[in-house]
This record gives structure tokens, C-alpha cells and sequence, in this order.
């Protein structure tokens, strides 16, 4: 009985043993569409009122957990059942991050800020920032599901050869450390402002403590226009990826001499173009 109970514990040992290296490894290759992904999500985590970061913020947090709790065991199952399906699901998650890159970039090329005069009652204004806010997180969310598919695959491109188990446990790991990774950095980053004011505050505005204040001050709304730009070109780069490694006839077809940064976003631009005009042309029809 003893016996049994120690071989039991060798097993998980060498298990844990096992998905700590594997971890490790789909790690190191996740490194670079969760720079993408931190990129991406803290563009859309900012621009609400200081009161509503946190909350904004937590509420995006739970959807990513529901993501990867839904994208998890169902990327496992179609691996092991149907692989070939989990391509498509990444080149339509593709068309969609290229459509928001796209959409934002004609956005702020053809639509110039509006002046008026217009006087909008107090309660309106406040229901339109609700429902603004609501927009906001459910796009954020959806963003995040797609980027999630991407990071959960590659995570499991890495231990493909490893038994079920394993390969459970390390795509699950590298989800919740993405997760609290990602919204975590989000967190500092949005509430610098604050953390500026507190250290003025407890300075005195005196001494370098005040001027470290004074900086996160003002470098907040630099940090959130850098965010805006950053996350809007990691959009289309990350859909441009996702097709070049997808779909064979791109992948054979692209010039050898063009680094893939410049290959990766001219398809992502050319992909979300086509997914602007599609949809633009659909409500012009339906509507």
C-alpha cells in the first residue's frame, strides 16, 4: 500500500518535473505575440475615467480567464480529433484583428474631429458613456479571444510530442501566466497617474521622489498615445503573421529578400482592406 502511495508521487513528481520544462520552453516561444497581445489590451484598457480603470479593467481580466477556460480544452480536443480545423480558426481570427487594425488606421486618416456646439442633457451623456464603456470591454474581449487562440496553439505546438496530460497542464499554465501577465503590466501601466500623484503627495512635492511623481504624471498620456499606435500596428503584424504561417500559398509566394516584418504587415493591410470594404459593402446592402 505504501509502495503504491510513493509511486504515485514519483508519477506527479515526474510529471510536474516534465510540464516545468515544457512550460519553460512554450514560454520562450510565446514571448513574442504576448508583447503583441500586452500591446493590444493595454491600448484598449485605457481612455476611461480614472474611476472606472480598475473596474474596466477587471472586467476585461474575467472575460480573459472565460477565454481561455472555453479555448483551452477545446484546442486540446481538436488537436487531437480534428487539427486541421484549429488553422481556420486562427485565419478567421486573422481576417478579424486585420478588419479592427485596418479600421482604426482609415478611422483616424479619413474622419476628422468634429466641432459643434451641440448641448447634450447630463443623464444622456452619462447612459452614452455606459454603453460606450460596454463596447469598449466586449471588443476587448473578443480581441483577447483571438489572441488567446494564438497563444494557446503555440503553446501547444511545443509539446506535441509529449502524452495528453502534460500537454494539458503546460497550455494551461502558459494561459493563466499570460493572463495575470498581461492585465497585470495593463494595471501599472494605466494607474501611473495615480501612483505619480501619491508620490508627490508623500514627498511634499520635495526631492527626487516628487520629480519621479511629477514624470509618471505627465508621461501617462504619451504612454497611452504610444499604446494607441503600438497596439493598432500590432494588430495588423499579428494577422499578417497568422496568414503568412497559415496559408501555404503566401507562405510559398512571399519574396525571400523582404524581411517578415514588412511582408507580415503588407498582408495584414491588404487582408484588412479587404475585410473593411466587405463589411462596409454588407451594411450598405442590408442596411
Amino acid at each position: 500500500m505504501a509502495s503504491g502511495i510513493f509511486a504515485i508521487l514519483d508519477d506527479i513528481a515526474a510529471l510536474m518535473d516534465d510540464v516545468a520544462v515544457t512550460s519553460k520552453v512554450a514560454a520562450s516561444k510565446t514571448a513574442g505575440i504576448l508583447g503583441d497581445d500586452l500591446a493590444v489590451n493595454a491600448e484598449k484598457a485605457t481612455g476611461f475615467l480614472s474611476s472606472r480603470e480598475i473596474p474596466v479593467l477587471w472586467a476585461i481580466t474575467k472575460g480573459s480567464f472565460i477565454n481561455k477556460l472555453i479555448i483551452v480544452p477545446v484546442v486540446l480536443v481538436l488537436n487531437h480529433f480534428l487539427p486541421e480545423a484549429i488553422k481556420y480558426i486562427l485565419i478567421l481570427g486573422g481576417f478579424y484583428l486585420a478588419f479592427e487594425g485596418v479600421e482604426k488606421i482609415m478611422h483616424y486618416l479619413l474622419h476628422s474631429s468634429k466641432k459643434g456646439h451641440e448641448v447634450i442633457e447630463k443623464h444622456q451623456e452619462e447612459e452614452n458613456k455606459s454603453v460606450s464603456e460596454k463596447a469598449k470591454v466586449k471588443s476587448a474581449i473578443l480581441t483577447d479571444f483571438i489572441l488567446s487562440i494564438e497563444i494557446v496553439i503555440i503553446a501547444l505546438s511545443t509539446v506535441l510530442e509529449e502524452p495528453m496530460l502534460t500537454q494539458a497542464f503546460t497550455v494551461s499554465i502558459i494561459a493563466i501566466l499570460a493572463t495575470i501577465g498581461v492585465y497585470g503590466i495593463v494595471a501599472l501601466i494605466v494607474r501611473m497617474d495615480d501612483t505619480g500623484y501619491k508620490l508627490i503627495n508623500v514627498s511634499k512635492n520635495k526631492g527626487i521622489i516628487s520629480k519621479i511623481g511629477h514624470l509618471l504624471v505627465k508621461a501617462l498620456p504619451y504612454v497611452i498615445k504610444s499604446l494607441g499606435v503600438i497596439g493598432t500596428i500590432a494588430l495588423v503584424l499579428v494577422s499578417g503573421g497568422i496568414f503568412v504561417h497559415n496559408i501555404d500559398y503566401i507562405h510559398h509566394h512571399l519574396p525571400n529578400n523582404i524581411p517578415s516584418i514588412i511582408s507580415e504587415s503588407i498582408i495584414g493591410l491588404i487582408a484588412g482592406l479587404l475585410s473593411v470594404g466587405i463589411v462596409t459593402l454588407t451594411k450598405k446592402i442590408l442596411f
